[in-house]
């Protein structure tokens, strides 16, 4: 595993060294805020490549702990944007010390039939008893609705990133932090991708009340060269190259839907980025939010067609 790992990362680094000598010359022949945008995006990748290289280093545990400080860092930044009621605060406080920290012990246990359940079943039913019980029946519907879509996007779907380590695959034993990085790769290369093709050939916006950047030539682009980058990594997975571009399309159409869902609830609450955590990209869910939507749908397909139970 430590070979392809250190294959893969290699061609990550080359990638942002190509982005970065690139961001130089524009910086001195083409000055200007896209050219600012891209180098500090550039530059916050390998922050985050650096980071994510440590926790593989660490092990299961330092993956596990890294996607539960990710769940607790766009969890807050959701409540942050979206609460509506003081009364709700002890309900949130509640989300963060015990709904998150029990789902994330559960995969590090790899209790797989208490982990698949306890958010959609025990956390729904204990947070709307709760908030019922503060009294507050304004706008209870939408901050109810509010509370349940933050806990089942930033805490319970993220966390099936980690979980990908405990799926037993014949044949593929020991291997299984490849898949985290090959999802991580596949999805945020689709994401960088649509946005170059977009950049440079985007002329048909697909939901301009949701974004106006999103085009269909950056989609198609995008999504078609992710894939094929998918099948190209076919090695780094228990698929065959043919499996791995489906299994590539699937997390990429899925981490795109994200994004538009994302957009919908940041232009609902009249806001561009969810936070300025990241230099060019936003908050901790502008950088998620396709990882979000891609994860589950990734985990139970490997784990319903690769894995065993």
């Amino acid at each position: 595993m430590l070979t392809e790992l250190i294959w893969l990362f290699s061609g990550v680094a080359l990638i942002l060294l190509a982005g970065t000598i690139a961001g130089l010359w524009l910086r001195q022949n083409r000055p200007g805020a896209v050219t600012d945008n891209l180098v500090a995006r550039v530059n916050a990748w390998w922050v985050m490549v650096a980071v994510l290289s440590v926790a593989f280093w660490a092990g299961p545990l330092g993956v596990t702990l890294l996607f539960a400080l990710l769940s607790l860092g766009a969890l807050r930044e959701f409540l942050v944007l979206t609460a509506q009621s003081p009364a709700d605060r002890l309900v949130q406080t509640l989300i963060l010390t015990v709904a998150l920290t029990v789902q994330y012990w559960l995969i590090w246990d790899d209790w797989y039939g208490l982990y698949a359940i306890f958010i959609p079943v025990y956390a729904f039913l204990a947070l709307t008893i709760l908030t019922a019980l503060q009294g507050d029946t304004t706008g209870f519907l939408a901050r109810i609705a509010a509370l349940h879509l933050a806990l089942m996007l930033c805490v319970y779907a993220l966390s099936h990133v980690p979980a990908l380590l405990y799926i037993t695959i014949p044949g593929y034993a020991g291997k299984s932090a490849l898949l985290i990085a090959y999802l991580i790769f596949v999805v945020q290369f689709s994401d960088v991708m649509q946005y170059v093709w977009g950049k440079l050939y985007g002329r048909h916006l697909i939901a301009p009340a949701l974004s106006p950047s999103k085009t269909w030539e950056g989609f198609v682009g995008g999504i078609a060269t992710a894939t094929l980058a998918g099948a190209g990594l076919w090695w780094l997975t228990p698929f065959t190259p043919l499996q791995s571009g489906a299994m590539a399309l699937a997390a990429t159409l899925m981490g795109f839907c994200g994004g538009l869902v994302m957009s919908a609830i940041k232009r609902d609450r009249g806001i561009k980025d969810w936070g300025a955590l990241i230099a060019g990209h936003g908050g901790v869910l502008d950088r998620t939010d396709s990882l979000i939507f891609a994860a589950p749908i990734f985990f139970h397909l490997t784990r319903f067609f690769w894995g065993t139970t």
